[in-house]
């Protein structure tokens, strides 16, 4: 009897020995996950085929703009209305609405802003249809229009004071009704311009 007892044992151990090396070789031989790519854009959606991949940065009169990632949607999208209801955008019967993410830095030495102070856009999105107008940055009204309004919002992006060496991540909803040709983007600070195209002019 005991040695019948033994033999059940000895053969339980083993194979628990034996699905502990399996599970563990099957650990040690499992390919690592990898990362899934961080999607910036859908502009080929929309026929844009990108010769620089973003993110993209311009520089002009010591004022820094990177445009992170930029979606376009239609602005009747689900993802178009959620966006409007959540900070107050008023689509206004435009077509598109873009929805783009940035950082922006003062690399000057003098205060930059846009604001009542200076109403002077200081970057544009162009896609190359004015048929219709250029693409307009749209007032987030539920970040805008509250007590003790403050600039610098991070999550939508209206008036913004910038010292020397200061810098800003935010987002920004654009209005659009043209049609997309190219896309470039312009800067211009304190008498200085620059541009980049994303997507060149087609010849």
């Amino acid at each position: 009897m005991k040695k019948i007892m033994m033999k059940a044992m000895l053969a339980t151990a083993l194979l628990a020995g034996s699905i502990s090396g399996q599970v563990g070789s099957a650990h040690a031989t499992a390919a690592k996950p990898t990362a899934a790519p961080i999607m910036r854009d859908n502009l080929t959606k929309f026929g844009l085929v990108k010769d620089v991949e973003l993110p993209v940065t311009v520089t002009a009169g010591g004022l820094s703009y990177t445009l992170e990632k930029i979606m376009i949607f239609d602005s009747k999208s689900k993802d178009a209305q959620a966006l409007a209801k959540q900070y107050g955008y008023d689509l206004d019967g435009a077509q598109y609405f873009i929805w783009t993410k940035i950082n922006i830095e003062n690399k000057g030495d003098k205060i930059i802003q846009k604001n009542s102070k200076d109403l002077s856009e200081k970057w544009r999105l162009n896609f190359g249809d004015l048929s219709k107008g250029e693409a307009y940055v749209s007032m987030p009204l539920k970040t805008v229009l509250v007590q003790n309004y403050k600039p610098n919002n991070k999550q939508a992006l209206w008036s913004w004071v910038l010292k020397p060496g200061e810098k800003l991540s935010s987002y920004q909803g654009y209005l659009y009704s043209g049609k997309f040709n190219y896309f470039e983007i312009w800067l211009d600070n304190k008498g200085a311009s620059a541009t980049k195209y994303i997507v060149n002019e087609k010849k």
